[in-house]
């Protein structure tokens, strides 16, 4: 090889290395600047299933554990320390204890609104009073029910649930949109009748391309499909591997308490977060998401927050 070229290539290889390392360079800077745009603090619940009262103190291993009450104090001293908090559910709300066997739901859907819900979408066993029920039911609630992938149309739920919601948060705008698990076999015919069951990883896609059309710098999932199965069942994986834009799935069904949220790889090479936090309310799934130039987004912190009977314990 000619002098010259031997030096043209060394030098070349020279300044790619020294791009590369700035490019890097930088990147680490913008991720350890404290000067991040905007923190958005999400709080979330699954699978409560009409757990109103704590466990009861006896020698259990869920004694004293949730309550509407000491959730509620848990979510007004985060709001109080936190800017933009937003509040979410993944579905079964109803069935599990007495009050829903008396009451059908209404102080369930009560207290959320009271604690601020700023969404939910409906899991199977809120299909158990009938959808007659549950649209009664919906009278009561200050939040949306969200859900893409049951079609109601012709049915006592039409026009009582929204495909997606957007919600703006200091700088960042977020999208919600929210899934369900396939009915048939799972719930009695009659009890949700006409609704048509739609694919929910091609609704899911659906929907988060036209929320990431509009804007939004943050797209959530509220899925109530459970977060893994040992069949070709479609799950939470399966929906976070095979999406494009869904930045966070929080997850419903299948009553897991993940010990810290699970990060898959989607379709365009990004993260997707999926998190589960139990069931009965026992604890407060808590996600601290920092954006830097609200186009860049990290997840900084991950909690779950303990919810006991006795407020203020």
């Amino acid at each position: 090889m000619p002098t010259n070229r031997r030096k043209f290539l060394q030098q070349a290889a020279l300044v790619g290395g020294a791009l590369l390392s700035t490019k890097s360079l930088l990147a680490n800077q913008l991720f350890s600047t404290d000067k991040e745009v905007e923190k958005l603090v999400i709080l979330h619940t699954n699978d409560v299933h009409s757990r109103l009262d704590p466990f009861p103190m006896d020698e259990s291993k869920n004694a004293g554990l949730g309550g509407v009450a000491a959730r509620a104090d848990l979510i007004k001293r985060i709001r109080a320390m936190e800017e933009h908090v937003l509040l979410l559910d993944s579905g079964d709300i109803f069935q599990g204890t007495p009050y829903f066997n008396y009451y059908k739901g209404e102080p369930e859907i009560k207290a959320m609104s009271m604690m601020g819900y700023d969404a939910s979408t409906m899991g199977n066993h809120d299909f158990d009073g009938g959808m007659e029920n549950f649209a009664t039911q919906l009278k009561h609630a200050t939040f949306p029910i969200i859900n893409c992938n049951y079609d109601f149309n012709n049915t006592v739920l039409e026009g009582k649930t929204i495909p997606y919601k957007i919600i703006q948060k200091g700088k960042i705008k977020v999208g919600i949109l929210g899934v369900g698990i396939k009915l048939n076999g799972l719930v009695p015919d009659k009890l949700y009748g006409n609704t048509k069951y739609l694919d929910p990883i091609e609704k899911a896609n659906e929907t988060a391309a036209l929320l990431h059309k509009k804007g939004c710098d943050f797209i959530i999932c509220l899925s109530h499909l459970g977060d893994k199965y040992n069949d070709n069942q479609v799950s939470d994986e399966v929906l976070a591997e095979s999406c494009f834009d869904i930045d966070l799935i929080i997850s419903a069904h299948t009553h897991k308490l993940f010990e810290k949220p699970r990060v898959y790889t989607n379709k365009k090479g990004n993260d997707t977060v999926v998190n589960q936090v139990g069931w009965a309310g026992m604890y407060l799934g808590r996600l601290d998401f920092s954006f830097y130039g609200r186009k860049i987004k990290k997840l900084t912190q991950s909690h779950k927050v303990i919810v006991r009977g006795k407020v203020g314990e």
